[in-house]
């Protein structure tokens, strides 16, 4: 992992000096040099990077135009916090810019472009949808409704304040399965758009742990969420 970080750090401090234009995609014939699928350490810092620079500005246009969020300057960073798992996030700064982060495992592990396109989208269709306010709104509710009930039922201030805790997270999780499929059918219209294949990039679901279809889970199941870019693919390309 050490390797990997300096390659990705070489990578990036050589494209600080000058602003090219973005990159071409990998050609195929760029193989990963692993038994396992996985590129070596400086190809997958090369393969992030013509990533960022394809999908980026697509993800911004995107945003711009749907005019839900008004923030789209999209900041793609780098966890490189040791011992992280494979993870994306997209958060928001104290300026309301939206982060989009990858742990250095998760690039390490992707078997080809598409994969981290596709998370790339996915992530950044999250700002674009609005999906951080909208769950601080029904976490909001949650707690409001739960601390009513609470106190109609003659609970303690302490009872009541962690009926609201409880409300809280309840309503944030109830919509957060359909955030990702959401997310996931605009994520596969951005990797699309910047000319990358979505349903070959769903292939890291395969290597994922499958959450099934838990009681207010936070992800649906793996097959539906690759039912769903299959389909979304068809939509988009009459095919």
């Amino acid at each position: 992992m050490r390797n990997f970080l300096v390659a990705l750090a070489l990578v990036l401090s050589g494209c600080v000096t000058t602003a090219p234009p973005p990159p071409p995609l990998p050609p195929p014939a760029t193989a990963p040099s692993g038994a396992d699928g996985r590129q070596g350490p400086r190809a997958a810092a090369i393969t992030f990077l013509q990533v960022v620079a394809r999908v980026e500005p697509v993800a911004e246009r995107l945003c711009r135009e749907r005019g839900i969020a008004e923030n789209c300057d999209f900041r793609i960073v780098v966890d490189d916090r040791p011992g992280q798992p494979p993870n994306a996030f997209q958060t928001l700064d104290r300026s309301g810019r939206p982060i989009v982060g990858f742990s250095l495992a998760l690039i390490a592990d992707a078997r080809n472009p598409d994969e981290l396109a596709f998370v790339l989208g996915h992530e950044a269709a999250h700002h674009i949808a609005g999906h951080i306010p909208k769950r601080r709104e029904q976490a909001l509710s949650g707690a409001l409704l739960a601390g009513v009930l609470a106190q109609a039922s003659g609970l303690s201030p302490e009872e009541i304040r962690e009926a609201q805790a409880i409300g809280a997270e309840a309503a944030a999780l109830s919509y957060s399965k359909e955030f990702e499929l959401e997310a996931d059918a605009l994520g596969t219209e951005i990797t699309l758009m910047a000319g990358y294949d979505p349903i070959r990039g769903t292939g890291f679901f395969d290597r994922l742990p499958d959450p099934g279809d838990k009681f207010l889970g936070t992800h649906p199941p793996n097959r539906d969420r690759k039912a769903l870019v299959a389909a979304t693919v068809r939509r988009l390309t009459g095919s």
